[in-house]
C-alpha cells in the first residue's frame, strides 16, 4: 500500500488548512487510519485517528476542538481539517495505517504556522 499526503503550507496563526492522504494498493475501508506529526527535535506523535468506517475518532488533547479527521473510503482518502492553527502546530504531518503490525507512512507534508 502507498500513502501520499498533501495540503500542507504556510498559514498565519488562527488560520486553517486541510490535509489529504490518498491511499493506493488496498481497500482503505479495511483499516483504521491516523495522522501523526513531528516537530523539529521532537518525537513523532499521534494527532488524530479514525476507525475503518469512520464511526469513531480520537484526538490528541492539544488539537481537540480544532482538528477534525474524516475519511472517504470510496476515494481512498483521509482528511485532516485543521482550524484555529497555532505556532505549536508547526510540524511535518504524516498519514499512517498499520497492516499486520507493519506501519505504512505517507511521505509527510510540512505545516508551518506563523505567529
Amino acid at each position: 500500500v502507498q500513502l501520499q499526503a498533501f495540503g500542507g503550507g504556510v498559514v498565519e496563526a488562527g488560520g486553517s488548512l486541510r490535509l489529504s492522504c490518498a491511499a493506493s494498493g488496498r481497500p482503505l475501508r479495511k483499516y483504521d487510519m491516523g495522522w501523526f506529526r513531528q516537530a523539529p527535535g521532537k518525537e513523532r506523535e499521534l494527532v488524530a485517528a479514525i476507525t475503518r468506517y469512520g464511526r469513531n475518532t480520537n484526538y490528541a488533547d492539544s488539537v481537540k476542538g480544532r482538528f477534525t479527521i474524516s475519511r472517504d473510503n470510496a476515494t481512498k482518502t483521509v482528511y485532516l481539517q485543521m482550524n484555529n492553527l497555532r505556532p505549536e502546530d508547526t510540524a511535518v504531518y504524516y498519514c499512517h495505517l498499520m497492516i499486520a503490525l507493519i506501519n505504512y507512512w505517507g511521505q509527510g507534508t510540512q505545516v508551518t504556522v506563523s505567529s
